[in-house]
């Protein structure tokens, strides 16, 4: 395929590859459409984003770098809203994108929709247009309620949009086992459909930074030992968690700095973000104030700095569809704790790279925690471990080329079944 570059369309109605990182609705899946793009435009082939309008003054087209053009669709209000309340603006960001294509005269030989609103639409052009389109969905519906019960704010017919996507898609990219498991388990979805490739890692942003050089610029004491907690400032991800663990610490205690880096301002005030009035005054109430420092948003190209200055990177979620941050950490050398859970307990390797918790479990965070921060020798052998192990299986390089697989296999179908519409209509004449 890649001696014969595809034109692609993107669609990523909520997750701009332009958006800045770290609030509510930004995070992972801007991420793996910015790099996944990037690395099939370096293998030559040609991709349109469209995203959905989140202010009047931008461009409705974006030469963004080379062979990645952004494209801005009018759809509900120019302004950024909860994802949660975009489906109802998605026919019009359907029939935006048909007047777009048809207008400028494209031919896209495949589309790869991210996330299910996206993926309505691409059953829609692959039913008007012919376009056949693959999926990732980042995370499912079921699953989410499963865990968010009645907070989650996502329309009840979101189940039924992905369950009728599973069966349209003509490959669903399943981003680790457990994520095919409820594809199969939840939506009864086709398994000859499924391809299982993983998110990954930016080698030119993510790499090893000597850890002292890394604590000076951040001015933390080479003797402190440092957890970080990086990413978006959401209950789910279990920040609470963390914290709760380090009250419970018996080991170097005294010694332990916990950094969370994240949420939608470098200077977080509780007037503006819920969740860190919530978890700064659980701080308080169990009396480690001072041992938790809240970060803020920074920009993607301080992140290695803090991966780097810390001797264990934490992420305790309740369920991770995938999770880019704990390959982030170990392509910087970080072991990692993650929960037991989705996508961590395909990236982290248990005793090898870091270890795997129960969530919503501080007690048994804490023990792992205690057992780990005073064991240099441990924490270097993890650390190497990690940082072999994301670069033999999590580059963004090695993934683009196994996505570039799937469409393969999807455009080879796709010409089978024209070949054989053709034969029966030659001989039923």
């Amino acid at each position: 395929m890649n001696n014969h570059p595809k034109k692609i369309a993107f669609i990523s109605e909520h997750a701009s590859p332009l958006a800045h990182l770290g609030g509510v609705d930004t995070g992972g899946q801007n991420v793996y459409v910015a790099q996944l793009a990037k690395h099939l435009a370096d293998r030559g082939h040609s991709i349109d984003v469209y995203t959905r309008r989140e202010d009047g003054s931008t461009e409705d087209v974006i030469e963004w770098i080379p062979n990645i053009r952004v494209i801005h669709v009018k759809a509900g209000p120019e302004r950024v809203i909860a994802k949660e309340e975009i489906l109802p603006y998605m026919p019009e960001f359907d029939e935006w994108m048909q007047s777009f294509i048809k207008d400028e005269k494209l031919q896209y030989d495949l589309v790869h929709a991210n996330f299910f609103m996206s993926g309505l639409v691409a059953m829609n052009i692959k039913l008007k247009m012919k376009i056949p389109f693959v999926i990732t969905f980042h995370a499912l519906g079921h699953v989410r309620r499963l865990h968010q019960k009645d907070k989650d704010q996502f329309p009840d017919e979101r189940l039924d949009i992905e369950t009728l996507i599973c069966k349209e898609a003509d490959q669903i990219i399943a981003e680790c086992p457990q994520d095919r498991e409820d594809l199969i388990q939840h939506y009864h979805a086709d398994i000859k459909k499924i391809s299982i490739v993983p998110c990954g890692f930016s080698q030119t942003e993510f790499y090893p930074v000597d850890k002292e050089i890394a604590r000076k610029m951040l001015m933390i004491k080479s003797d402190e030992k440092v957890l970080l907690q990086l990413g978006r400032m959401v209950p789910r991800k279990g920040i609470d968690n963390v914290i709760r663990s380090v009250a419970s610490l018996k080991k170097n205690a005294e010694k332990v700095k916990v950094l969370i880096v994240g949420g939608s301002q470098e200077n977080m005030a509780e007037s503006t973000c819920p969740e860190y009035h919530r978890l700064s005054a659980l701080a308080a109430e169990l009396g480690i104030r001072d041992k938790v420092q809240f970060v803020g948003k920074k920009s993607r190209e301080y992140l290695k700095f803090y991966y780097a200055a810390a001797d264990i990177f934490i992420t305790t979620p309740w369920y991770e569809p995938f999770g880019i941050t704990p390959l982030e950490a170990m392509a910087c050398g970080t072991p990692v704790i993650g929960s037991n859970v989705g996508g961590i307990k395909y990236s982290v390797v248990d005793g090898v790279t870091g270890a795997l918790v129960p969530p919503k479990d501080a007690g048994k965070l804490a023990r792992k925690v205690d057992e780990l921060i005073g064991n240099e020798a441990i924490l270097t052998e993890m650390g190497r471990n990690a940082l072999k192990h994301v670069n033999e299986n999590f580059t963004w390089k090695k993934i683009a080329n196994e996505i570039e697989l799937v469409y393969k296999t999807v455009l080879r179908q796709t010409a089978n079944q024209f070949t054989r519409k053709n034969i029966t209509r030659t001989e039923a004449a």
